[in-house]
C-alpha cells in the first residue's frame, strides 16, 4: 500500500472525510473512499491520476464539500488502497463502477470528474451499465485517450522514434523517486506544472507523486504506454467539459482537441494558458467552477427528492 505523504496545512492539505468505506472491485480489490459534505447534498466522484492519492483533490474537496456530497477514491496501488497484480484499463472502470455502487443510491446521479490517469477511468468506463446509471456529467482534466508517449512532450526534442523511446524510458522507469528534496521538486515542476506554478503548488505535488511506490508507479506506467481508450470517448454520451493547460507535456493540448472532436457531447473546452499537466492544482477556483456548473446545469438535486 502507498506511503501517506501530503502537506499538512494550507489549501492543498487533504480535508477530514465526513465517513470512509471500502469498495469492493470485480477482482475483489478493496479501493479507499472518502464522502465529504452534507448527505441530501448533490453528488461529485473525484477520480486521480497516476501517483496521485485523493489528496490530488484537496483544494476540490475543501470548497465543494460546503454544499456538495464529495467523493473521492484512491485507485488502487496508490493512497490507502493496496495494489493488485489487475493493472488494466478494464480494472479501472471495474474499480469506478464500484465505487458508484458503493457510495451513490441506486439510479442517484452524479458529476465525475477525471485528472489524467481518472479521466482515462472514466472514457474505459463510459459502456458499462454503473457508470450510465450514475453519471449526470463528465469534467475531463489533463488527459487523453491514446499515444500518451509518443505526444509527449517531457523530452525536449522533434517528435519521432527516438523522442518516443527516450520518453518511454523516462515515464517507465523503475527508479525510486526518493525524497522530496529541492532538485525533486525542480524535476516534478519542469515534467508536470506550469512554468509559474507556485512554489506551495509544487511542494503538494511532490508529496503525492514521491509517496507512490515505484512497483505501482512501474506497472501503471507500462498500462499508460498502451493505452487507447478511444472507443470510450465516442461512447461518452452525458455532456463532457475538457480542460487542459497549454504547457502541459504529459498530455499536451492535442489530446484535449481530439477529445473535443471526438465527444459526441461535448459543452466545452478551457486553454489554460502556461499551466502544466496538474490542472485541479494549479488552476483549482477554475477546475471547481466548472465541476459546480456542471452540477448546477446537469446534477441538482430535485425539490422533495
Amino acid at each position: 500500500m502507498s506511503r501517506l505523504m501530503h502537506v499538512a496545512s494550507g489549501p492543498y492539505a487533504p480535508p477530514v472525510p465526513a465517513r470512509e468505506l471500502t469498495a469492493v472491485s470485480a477482482d475483489g480489490a478493496r479501493l479507499h473512499v472518502e464522502v465529504h459534505g452534507p448527505e441530501n447534498a448533490p453528488a461529485v466522484v473525484l477520480a486521480h491520476g497516476w501517483t496521485c492519492s485523493t489528496a490530488f483533490w484537496a483544494a476540490q474537496i475543501r470548497e465543494l464539500a460546503v454544499d456538495h456530497r464529495v467523493i473521492a477514491y484512491d485507485q488502487r496501488g496508490h493512497g490507502r488502497s493496496p495494489a493488485s497484480r489487475a493493472c488494466s484499463t478494464d480494472a479501472l472502470a471495474d474499480d469506478l463502477e464500484a465505487v458508484l455502487k458503493a457510495a451513490l443510491a441506486p439510479g442517484e446521479k452524479a458529476v465525475l470528474a477525471g485528472h489524467s490517469m481518472g479521466g482515462m477511468t472514466v472514457m474505459a468506463a463510459s459502456t458499462r451499465a454503473g457508470f450510465r446509471q450514475h453519471a449526470a456529467a463528465v469534467l475531463l482534466c489533463s488527459t487523453g485517450a491514446s499515444r500518451l508517449v509518443a505526444e509527449s512532450t517531457v523530452v525536449p526534442m522533434r517528435a519521432g522514434r527516438l523522442r518516443t523511446a527516450l520518453t518511454r524510458r523516462i515515464l517507465g522507469s523503475r527508479a525510486p523517486l526518493g525524497p522530496v528534496t529541492p532538485l525533486a521538486r525542480r524535476i516534478l515542476k519542469y515534467a508536470t506544472m506550469g512554468p509559474g506554478s507556485h512554489p506551495q503548488m509544487v511542494e503538494a505535488c511532490s508529496r503525492i507523486v514521491h509517496a507512490c511506490p515505484r512497483k505501482v508507479r512501474y506497472a501503471w506506467s507500462q498500462v499508460l504506454d498502451l493505452l487507447d481508450v478511444a472507443h470510450g470517448v465516442r461512447e461518452l454520451t452525458v455532456p463532457t467539459a475538457v480542460v487542459v493547460g497549454t504547457a502541459d507535456r504529459l498530455t499536451p493540448v492535442v489530446h484535449a482537441r481530439s477529445l473535443v472532436a471526438a465527444l459526441p457531447n461535448c459543452v466545452g473546452i478551457t486553454e489554460l494558458p502556461g499551466l502544466g499537466h496538474m490542472t485541479p492544482i494549479e488552476a483549482p477556483e477554475l477546475v471547481t467552477g466548472k465541476i459546480r456548473e456542471l452540477v448546477t446545469t446537469y446534477a441538482q438535486v430535485k425539490e422533495g427528492a
